[in-house]
């Protein structure tokens, strides 16, 4: 039939026409010669299909049949579905259904539940019954099958692995393994403090091995190093014959000079060793020194195989957990009471010291034998670390005596003068007279002068020097700690003084001087610290040893403190001056006896000042100093009689006397300065200066005496020369000043004009 559907093609029709250009029209005979043809291909193809349909009307039979079945089919099934919808739709089986389907779930559940609560209640009784063998075969002396069961136990009521919303019942059963975990700890601690004891009256460790504990009889120690073991707690029932053993058996080895001594002992009984006992006997000899430490290890591996045999029963594990327990208390003694005493005093003597490193490693090695140590952990060989570090140890050592030293000079200084002091003049290094036997009297090296300084800074500084002198002479890693010690000791004196000394530091004394004085020499003596030794330093040190950044804090100290002293006297001065009550009314007997005493007392403050500070302070600056202080009193007591308005011609007197007088008084005071100027004249730029002109107000307040019972005309004229404005007068100052002593008249109203338009 295939053929009969291919596409039909005009061409073929008309195959004896040229067709071969497209555009060609066709003519009508064309048309219908193409018609005509057309029809009877059709016919052709009617007559194949009839044909073909005849030759296979069976298949086509047997194929509608099969439809026709089909059909039949799907209408017995449509009614099917409609009888079932309409079943439904009178009775909802679904609604059944899903009861019956919830219902068989709800049973279903429930058996599960029942069936989970039933396998808890089988573990809880499992448990409880277990709890309860264990406690039974504890207190039948069964200890390692009870010991087993609460270490199970433990895994199996997650004992340290609480969860939230877990069964009361669990925290029940945990209380009930606490409890019994308690017991048996208390029991096993109970047990080895009874067979393991100290005898003080015969000195002798006792260990038993078989006792009779809480009723029970014949219980072996081994049995009970066993059960310990599997529960898991031997480090905590071990503790106490730990300690026992290091206090007396293990500290009494290590004992540096006067070491004991050991003798074992074992009782045989019929049924094998009933005890074993350590005696600790007293050295023979209470001069023995063990230098090498050879006898001192000797000792200490005795009683540590002592342990090993009769304790822990030659077990690995035991004896390890021992150790654990023990070595860090017995290598701190051992490095104190034996290692850190034969730290080398010197540097010379750090050869021999190997001897004792070798003979550590040595012991140590014994140790990890006999499984005391662990073979693996490094941190166990503290004994080895410590001596092969011993350069380290010597300069540790060294330096806390260096800053111990330090300390101590600084705490016990009383910052006294030494009694065979005298200043009979200005320090000065060329000066012959100004030599004095005392070490408080110091060179400074930047300066032409001395000074005076305290017991405290001068030995300060001779432990600097010599503990630099040893960093020159030492290997690196010593210098270095060297090199710290010196600046930590420097820094001290700022730590430690000023504190100790507060109190004193607000008072007009010769502790805050010789303060100043320290602070000014430490200052100096630090920077030339580098210069003096920096050459000699080993090479890996030299590039970071730095002195220099110390100096500029303690000569900031140093001024900090010379002018809190400074403004200390001053206070007091102005305090004294102000009972004067601005000098008014000096020609009152009252009044004139008040002004007088403040005069004195100001006199007399400035005479202690000038003691001490001439005595202890360098020239330079004792001038500068008191020069200020004079300042501040010439000042002050110039301006309150220059504030006076009204002055009757007695008071002028008065006054006058009054300033004549405390001259007088200050004259060994200024010619003290005027003698530190010709002493230094050239070590300072100002001191070639005349006094009058580093005080000021000297200058003015000599004047204000004579201007007293001056002439007004005098006045005027010494105006008019310039010599009151050369001596600090102002205009205005003298008006105010002749209006006071001059009553109004013509004569000073010329002279205030005069004065008012001298050209100067």
């Amino acid at each position: 039939m295939d053929p009969l559907f291919d596409r039909i093609n005009v061409r073929d029709l008309l195959s004896g026409h040229d067709l071969s250009d497209p555009s060609t029209p066709l003519s009508t005979p064309d048309l219908r010669l193409i018609i005509s043809r057309l029809e009877s291909h059709s016919l052709h193809i009617k007559s194949k299909v009839r044909s073909y349909l005849l030759s296979h009307r069976e298949d086509f039979a047997s194929l509608f049949s099969q439809c026709n079945d089909a059909v039949f089919k799907t209408s017995e099934i449509s009614d099917n579905v409609s009888g079932i919808l309409s079943l439904i739709s009178d009775r909802p089986i679904d609604v059944e259904i899903r009861k019956l389907v919830d219902e068989i779930g709800r049973t279903t559940k429930e058996a599960r539940e029942k069936r989970e609560m039933l396998g808890l209640l089988k573990i809880i009784v499992g448990i409880c019954e277990r709890l309860e063998g264990a406690r039974s075969a504890f207190s039948d002396g069964r200890l390692r099958f009870s010991a087993e069961e609460v270490k199970e136990l433990k895994k199996a009521l997650r004992i340290g692995d609480e969860e939230e919303g877990e069964p009361i019942v669990y925290g029940l059963l945990r209380k009930q393994w606490a409890d019994l975990f308690d017991e048996m700890q208390d029991f096993f601690s109970k047990f080895m403090e009874n067979a393991v004891r100290f005898e003080q009256d015969s000195r002798t460790i006792r260990v038993k091995y078989k006792l009779c504990v809480d009723k029970m009889d014949g219980i072996e120690l081994h049995t009970v190093m066993e059960a310990m073991d599997v529960a898991g707690i031997l480090d905590y029932s071990l503790a106490k014959a730990a300690d026992l053993i290091i206090k007396h058996a293990i500290t009494p080895a290590v004992s540096y000079g006067s070491p004991a001594m050991f003798a074992e002992d074992v009782n045989q009984g019929s049924e094998g060793i009933s005890e074993a006992v350590l005696k600790i006997l007293p050295s023979q000899d209470c001069k023995i020194v063990d230098v090498d430490g050879d006898a001192i290890y000797a000792r200490v591996i005795q009683v540590i195989k002592f342990i090993f045999k009769h304790i822990c029963f030659e077990n690995g594990s035991w004896i390890r957990s021992f150790g654990r327990l023990t070595w860090p208390r017995i290598s701190d003694i051992i490095i104190s009471k034996f290692l850190s005493k034969v730290v080398p005093e010197d540097a010379s003597k750090l050869v021999d010291f190997q001897k004792i490193v070798k003979c550590t490693s040595e012991f140590e090695f014994s140790l990890k034998e006999m499984m005391f140590l662990s073979a693996s952990d490094g941190k166990d060989y503290r004994l080895s670390s410590f001596s092969e570090n011993v350069e380290v140890h010597f300069a540790f050592r060294k330096k806390t005596e260096v800053l111990g030293k330090a300390r101590n000079l600084l705490l016990q200084c009383d910052f006294s003068v030494p009694q065979d002091y005298t200043s009979k003049g200005p320090l000065l290094k060329n000066d012959g007279m100004a030599i004095n036997s005392s070490n408080q009297v110091v060179d400074l090296i930047f300066s032409s002068e001395r000074c005076v300084v305290s017991k405290a800074a001068s030995q300060l500084m001779e432990l600097v020097h010599q503990t630099l002198q040893d960093v020159c002479l030492s290997s690196a890693r010593v210098a270095w700690e060297f090199y710290h010690a010196v600046r930590d000791a420097i820094l001290l004196y700022e730590a430690v003084i000023p504190v100790k000394l507060e109190r004193q530091l607000d008072g007009i004394n010769q502790v805050a001087i010789l303060m100043y004085n320290d602070c000014l020499f430490l200052s100096q003596e630090i920077l030339g610290l580098a210069f003096e030794y920096r050459t000699d330093f080993p090479d890996s040190i030299k590039e970071h040893a730095v002195f220099a950044d110390m100096a500029p804090r303690f000569h900031l100290m140093a001024e900090e403190i010379l002018q809190r002293q400074i403004q200390i006297v001053i206070f007091n001065l102005r305090e004294v001056i102000d009972g004067a009550d601005g000098f008014q009314n000096t020609h009152q007997m009252q009044q004139f006896e008040s002004a007088k005493f403040s005069i004195d007392q100001a006199v007399f403050i400035l005479e202690k000042v000038h003691i001490i500070w001439e005595s202890l302070l360098r020239p330079s600056t004792y001038k500068r100093s008191m020069c200020m202080v004079l300042e501040s009193v010439f000042s002050r007591i110039t301006k309150d009689i220059l504030l006076l308005d009204d002055l009757a011609a007695e008071e002028t007197l008065q006054l006058q006397r009054l300033i004549h007088m405390m001259l007088d008084n200050l004259s060994s005071l200024l010619k003290s300065l005027i003698s530190a100027f010709d002493s230094n004249e050239k070590s300072e730029e100002d001191t070639s200066r005349p006094i009058d002109d580093l005080i000021p107000s000297l200058r003015k307040i000599r004047k204000l005496g004579e201007l007293l019972d001056m002439p007004l005309k005098s006045i005027t004229s010494a105006w008019e020369s310039g010599e009151l404005m050369s001596c600090g007068f102002t205009i205005l100052e003298l008006k105010d000043f002749i209006r006071a002593i001059f009553a109004d008249s013509t004569l000073r109203k010329e002279c205030i004009w005069r004065i008012e338009n001298v050209t100067l």
